[in-house]
């Protein structure tokens, strides 16, 4: 234990900004800092706030008991689906792999104290969830200092079993990786395949579970908890501590978690130098040929060298590409099942046909192909090796516009792609499908700008593990989060708008809408580019 709590101590000072602002002697940085930790502050606020609205919402329909099992459940997906675009980078194949294996710890000890950095990084996102439902419920449901507390403690322990699953699929994959000399690109076909069954698997779940209709399940109370419960344990065990006080539910919510906590790690840590081994023996390829040197423009050069990073990590790819990937399920399958059964599923049945989505179907491929944009991460990806992109020939505004044509290259045939197939399964007229296109094309332009100017404005370079990039930037999360909840707001408001508006008016309105904000988001990074000259 000594050994363990020497270990996560020094790999949490060696990365923590905290720590840098209190030595560093440059002003700009400590100001890039301190813009850092506004940014992440609004951003929890944010979070927070969407959150509580919804709580608040369930409380007056009545539904206030149910906010505990939703909060247990939210985090538990989250925690799992975070954690398992995040175990390629932090448990195995990590740049500082070599340097920790050197020291006197065992092998068990490096990956447990790995698990727990990520545990502890992710803590703050999974605690505002938590806390600002805790309100939310406390507004309707008047919980005891008990339960208080118990709702608490325990949401340390929500987040640890889905970790520990996604950890171990992880292992898993990288495991059957390591014996593959193209071990990226199998690292990142499995974990496309595990996160594409997860997403499946909700869905059958539901159906299974699904007794009646929706209103008579949450009406029963017991029938609800108990058929949580039986869906994911710890949901139930969650409920009954933090409602009835049960002292078996809280015994076997924290026994059980850490129980799993040193099973997991057994089996991970016997194999944890022969996996990350397998996977770094593979990095230099065997055969070499001698082709003729292929002449690009500058801005192809830049993108094409983008493509190349991002193929050669499988963190960068299986981030930056699942939105692309889900986008391209959705165009296949939507044109071989009923759409309107699509929609009602989608919907959990609300009043939502197929012909009033029709205006939001533009918002709704964004929706995924905006998820990530490349141009949010590229830059701090530089990392140390930032001296010699100042030192390239070429003007800082020529290098962002090749970053931006390169996600343009990716995502825009896929956009396209989809909101072409959604428009043919739910029979569009032409008209409604060219401005459905236009606004796709549009949104992808929107989408690589701003992410350009939040990866420029707050770009770090001191990183160890590119994961602190990828996942856990304050470019990447002020991309999102603000995206995410203004591109949700879109599609509820265009529905509406949809059923007493024209519909091509409203996508002609959109679309000139995201047109004006991509060029003054475009121009934004053409002016910091100068002032970076």
């Amino acid at each position: 234990m000594k050994s363990s709590m020497v270990l996560i101590k020094n790999l949490l000072l060696s990365t923590s900004q905290w720590n840098i602002y209190r030595f560093c002697r440059d002003k700009k940085k400590r100001g890039r800092i301190i813009g850092n930790f506004i940014g992440q502050f609004i951003l929890y606020l944010m979070l927070m706030a969407y959150c509580v609205f919804s709580c608040i919402g369930y409380g007056k329909l009545g539904l206030t008991v149910v906010i505990p099992t939703l909060c247990a459940l939210t985090i538990a997906l989250m925690a799992f689906f975070l954690t398992l675009f995040k175990t390629n980078g932090y448990l195995f194949n990590f740049k500082e792999y070599d340097m920790l294996m050197s020291l006197p710890f065992e092998a068990g000890t490096v990956a447990g104290c790995k698990f727990l950095y990520m545990y502890i990084k992710s803590l703050p996102w999974n605690l505002s969830i938590s806390l600002a439902m805790l309100i939310g419920y406390a507004v309707y449901a008047r919980p005891s200092a008990a339960g208080i507390f118990l709702w608490l403690l325990l949401s340390f322990f929500l987040p640890v079993i889905p970790m520990l699953a996604a950890a171990f699929i992880g292992y898993i994959i990288a495991g059957i990786s390591a014996g593959f000399k193209k071990n990226n690109l199998i690292q990142t076909l499995l974990t496309f395949m595990i996160v594409i069954a997860c997403f499946s698997l909700r869905f059958i779940i539901e159906s299974v579970a699904r007794t009646g209709r929706i209103e008579e399940t949450l009406t029963d109370l017991s029938g609800f908890i108990s058929q949580a419960g039986r869906t994911y344990p710890p949901a139930g065990w969650f409920v009954n501590a933090v409602m009835y006080l049960k002292p078996a539910d809280i015994l076997l919510m924290t026994g059980v978690t850490l129980l799993l906590f040193e099973l997991v790690f057994i089996p991970v840590g016997r194999a944890y130098r022969r996996i990350n081994s397998g996977l770094k023996s593979h990095a230099a390829a065997g055969k070499f040929s001698m082709t003729a040197q292929k002449r690009r423009s500058i801005y192809n050069a830049v993108a094409f060298k983008e493509f190349k990073r991002m193929t050669g990590s499988t963190v960068y790819m299986t981030n930056a590409a699942i939105g692309e990937m889900m986008a391209l399920l959705l165009g296949i399958v939507i044109l071989f099942v009923d759409v309107d059964k699509a929609v009602s599923t989608l919907t959990q049945g609300a009043p939502v046909t197929a012909e009033m989505l029709q205006v939001a179907i533009p918002l709704i491929v964004y929706f995924c192909i905006g998820m990530v944009a490349t141009t949010a991460i590229t830059p701090s990806l530089e990392g140390k090796n930032y001296w010699i992109v100042q030192s390239l020939p070429i003007p800082k505004k020529v290098l962002y516009q090749g970053k931006m044509l390169f996600n343009m290259y990716l995502t825009v045939p896929f956009s396209l792609f989809a909101t072409i197939c959604i428009c043919i399964a739910a029979r569009t007229t032409l008209m409604t499908a060219v401005l459905s296109v236009l606004l796709s094309f549009c949104l992808c332009a929107f989408s690589t700008s701003w992410g350009c100017v939040c990866g420029i404005r707050h770009m770090r370079l001191d990183w160890e593990n590119e994961i602190e990039v990828v996942k856990q930037g304050a470019a990447v999360s002020l991309y999102i989060l603000p995206n995410l909840f203004v591109t949700t707001g879109l599609i509820v408001l265009t529905v509406m708008l949809g059923t007493k508006v024209d519909r091509n008016v409203i996508l002609a309105v959109l679309t000139l809408l995201v047109f004006v904000l991509t060029v003054l988001c475009y121009r934004r990074v053409c002016v910091i580019a100068e002032k970076q000259a």
